[in-house]
C-alpha cells in the first residue's frame, strides 16, 4: 500500500471542498483532495448547474409554444411561429456539455494550484489517517488536518423507492423522453423548479405536498406569484396530501388528501423531492468521535468539529444547504489552517429559488424580524410599476425591504419576479455592509432595470417614494 503525507486532506470535491483545497494550496499548504465520483460534486454534476440548464431550455421552448398563433391567444409582440418540436436527447446533450466544461475547469484549477487529486472512496482509519480505495488498489494518506466535505443526498420515501418510474432529481435531469404525466412529491424548491420545467416541456404535472402550502420556508406574499404561474402552466397543486405508494400496472400514484376525494393520480413518472440529508455514511464516521446534531456534523465558528484538526463544511454541517455557503466555509477553513485569524462572521446568506417567477431572500423576513423582537418597517415596490419588467412582459412580483424602524438599517430584502436571482448580490451587499435605506435610495440605479425596484422600495421606507 502506498503511503503519502500532506498538511491538508479534503474529502469531497464539491463547491466547498474544491474551493477549500485551491485556497489552501494558494496559501502554501500542501493539499490532497479525494473524490469518489467527478470533481464539482452534486452542485456541478447533478444539481445546481444541470437543473438551471434544463430550466432555461424549458423556458425557451415555452416561449416558442406561446408564440404559436391561435384565434384565442395571439402574441402581443406580433410574433407568430409554427408549432415547435423538442428533441430532449439533444437538450440533455447540451446540458451535459455545460457540466463537462465546468468539470474540466475545476480539474484544471485544482491542478494549477498544485492540489493532488485522488480518485476513489475515502475511509477514516483514525483522525489523522485515511485509506483511499479505487478498484483493488489502496492508498494511505497521513495528514495534519482534514476537511470533511461529503455533501448531501436525496431523501427517499420507503414506499416510493427510487428506480424505474420513481425518479430522484438526479435521474429526472437525464430523461430522454418527456413523460405525458408526472407527479412531483414535495412542493419545495427542487420539486417546483423541475415540475414547472416539465410542465413547460408538455407534461401534465401534479404537485403533491404534505404541508398546507408549497415552498413552506417562504411567506404567502412571496409564493403567491409562483402559485399563479403554476396555474397558468396547468400544474395542479395538491397540499395537505400524502403520497402513499405507486401502482406500476395503473401508472398511478396513490394518495391520501385532506382537500379532495381523489385516491390516486395518473402519473407516468413520479419525481420524489422531499428534501436532502447529510451524507454521513460510507466514509468512516464511526471511526471518529465527532459530535452530531439533528443528523449533521456539529461545527464551531471556525468550522472545526469536536475533534481537533478535523473540520467540516457544506451540506454535511446542515442548513442552509447552499453551494455558496459551502464555498465561503471552505475558504474560511483554508485561512484558519494557514494560521490566519478568521471566524464565521457573515451577516446573511442569500437564498434563491429558481421557480417561475424566481424568489430571492437575504437577511430577515418580516416573520423572523418579529420573532427576534425587532421593531421594523416593511416597504415594497411592485414590478407592475417598473418599466423594464413591463418591456419583458413579466410584471408579476415585487421587491420588499425590511428596515429597523428607528435607524432604517436594512434587516432583510426579499423579491419575487422573473430574473430577480441576479439581484441577490445587491441585496447581500446592502445587508453585509450595514446599509440604511437612505444609502440605497441615494445610490443611482441604472434605468430601465429591475434593480430600480430595490431603490424604490428603499425610497418608500424613508417616505420618499416616487413611482408609486
Amino acid at each position: 500500500m502506498e503511503t503519502i503525507r500532506t498538511q491538508l486532506l479534503v474529502i469531497g470535491s464539491g463547491p466547498g471542498g474544491y474551493v477549500c483545497a485551491i485556497r489552501a494550496a494558494q496559501l502554501g499548504i500542501s493539499t490532497v483532495i479525494v473524490e469518489s465520483e467527478k470533481v464539482g460534486g452534486t452542485c456541478l454534476n447533478i444539481g445546481c448547474i444541470p437543473s438551471k440548464a434544463l430550466i432555461h431550455a424549458a423556458d425557451e421552448f415555452h416561449k416558442l409554444v406561446s408564440m404559436c398563433k391561435s384565434d384565442e391567444n395571439e402574441s402581443a409582440l406580433g410574433i407568430s411561429a409554427a408549432s415547435p418540436s423538442l428533441d430532449l436527447i439533444k437538450t440533455i446533450h447540451w446540458k451535459d456539455s455545460i457540466v463537462s466544461r465546468l468539470n474540466n475547469g475545476v480539474n484544471g484549477l485544482l491542478k494549477k494550484a498544485n492540489v493532488q487529486i485522488f480518485q476513489g472512496v475515502a475511509r477514516f482509519r483514525d483522525g489523522k489517517t485515511v485509506i483511499v480505495s479505487k478498484d483493488s488498489e489502496e492508498t494511505q494518506i497521513h495528514c495534519e488536518n482534514i476537511v470533511i466535505a461529503t455533501g448531501s443526498e436525496p431523501v427517499d420515501i420507503p414506499t416510493l423507492p427510487f428506480g424505474d418510474r420513481i425518479l430522484s432529481s438526479t435521474t429526472a435531469l437525464s430523461l430522454t423522453e418527456i413523460p405525458n404525466s408526472m407527479a412531483v412529491v414535495g412542493g419545495g424548491y427542487i420539486g417546483l423548479e423541475l415540475g414547472a420545467s416539465f410542465a413547460k416541456f408538455g407534461s401534465k404535472v401534479t404537485i403533491v405536498e404534505f404541508s398546507p402550502k408549497i415552498l413552506p420556508q417562504y411567506d404567502e406574499q412571496l409564493t403567491r406569484p409562483v402559485h399563479e404561474q403554476l396555474k397558468k402552466l396547468g400544474v395542479r397543486v395538491m397540499t395537505e396530501t400524502k403520497a402513499l405508494s405507486y401502482s406500476q400496472p395503473e401508472k398511478a400514484l396513490r394518495i391520501d388528501s385532506a382537500n379532495c376525494e381523489d385516491t390516486s393520480i395518473i402519473a407516468e413518472k413520479v419525481l420524489v423531492t422531499v428534501g436532502r440529508r447529510a451524507r454521513l455514511q460510507g466514509w468512516g464516521l464511526e471511526e471518529l468521535s465527532l459530535t452530531t446534531e439533528h443528523g449533521y456534523i456539529a461545527i464551531d465558528q471556525h468550522c472545526q468539529t469536536s475533534m481537533r484538526g478535523v473540520y467540516a463544511i457544506g451540506d454535511v454541517t446542515g442548513e442552509p444547504m447552499l453551494a455558496h455557503r459551502a464555498m465561503a466555509q471552505g475558504e474560511l477553513v483554508a485561512r484558519v489552517i494557514s494560521g490566519q485569524s478568521a471566524s464565521w462572521d457573515k451577516q446573511c446568506i442569500p437564498a434563491v429559488c429558481f421557480t417561475d417567477p424566481e424568489i430571492v431572500s437575504a437577511g430577515l423576513s418580516p416573520a423572523e424580524a418579529e420573532a427576534l423582537g425587532e421593531v421594523y418597517s416593511v416597504s415594497s415596490f411592485p414590478f407592475k410599476a417598473n418599466g423594464r419588467a413591463m418591456s419583458l412582459q413579466r410584471e408579476d412580483g415585487f421587491v420588499r425591504v425590511i428596515t429597523q424602524k428607528e435607524t432604517n438599517i436594512i434587516l432583510g430584502i426579499q423579491a419575487v419576479g422573473a430574473g430577480v436571482s441576479e439581484l441577490s448580490a445587491a441585496f447581500s451587499i446592502a445587508i453585509e455592509m450595514g446599509a440604511r435605506a437612505e444609502d440605497i435610495a441615494a445610490t443611482i440605479h441604472a434605468h430601465p432595470t429591475l434593480s430600480e425596484g430595490l431603490q424604490e422600495a428603499c425610497m418608500g421606507a424613508i417616505g420618499h417614494g416616487l413611482h408609486l
